[in-house]
């Protein structure tokens, strides 16, 4: 049991940064990400001695935030009303980095949980869709089709920049193709 606590101690060392990224972006809330991964954590640890390969106990947290998240969400209801309106706020001066992290979450914030995880473990995680179905226990054309709606709905909220798209012509220099 001991030598169990001590590569544990030693995954959660290692991949806690990862994960705590993961689960901000799944959560939309710093302090609500925080919950998600030491419920996460929590849970791991009671399995751990049943993972047969510790390589994946990184993928078996994500599942384990991805499906605690979606239970917190159909059984709570945090009481606030949406508003289309946001109150202004006191003018601060914040780097465009920040701002377009800030964009980030309020867009996957608007999202299902299943579409909001599909876009973070593809696109932030930078797994494959195999990987991702894998985790959250679906099929690859799930995966496939959570994403297109997702970005879909991104898309006609206007909050996804599509980049300008120049024709590629084959031999053209680049001042003939524009």
């Amino acid at each position: 049991m001991q030598r169990d606590a001590e590569t544990f101690d030693e995954f959660v060392a290692r991949a806690a940064a990862p994960l705590g990224r993961t689960a901000a972006l799944l959560a939309g809330d710093r302090h609500l990400a925080e919950d998600l991964l030491q419920t996460a954590l929590a849970k791991t640890y009671l399995r751990w001695h049943r993972l047969r390969e510790p390589a994946a106990a990184e993928a078996y947290v994500r599942r384990v935030m991805v499906t605690t998240l979606v239970k917190w969400r159909r059984r709570r209801w945090l009481g606030e009303i949406p508003s289309a309106d946001v109150p202004e706020r006191a003018a601060t001066s914040f780097s465009d980095e920040a701002d377009t992290r800030d964009q980030l979450r309020r867009a996957l914030a608007l999202l299902p949980p299943a579409q909001r995880a599909v876009l973070v473990l593809r696109y932030f995680e930078d797994l494959g869709e195999e990987q991702v179905a894998s985790i959250l226990g679906c099929s690859r054309g799930t995966v496939k089709s959570r994403t297109f709606r997702a970005l879909a709905a991104l898309r006609s909220l206007d909050l996804l920049d599509p980049a300008p798209r120049r024709p590629y012509v084959v031999g053209a220099t680049s001042e003939e193709a524009s």
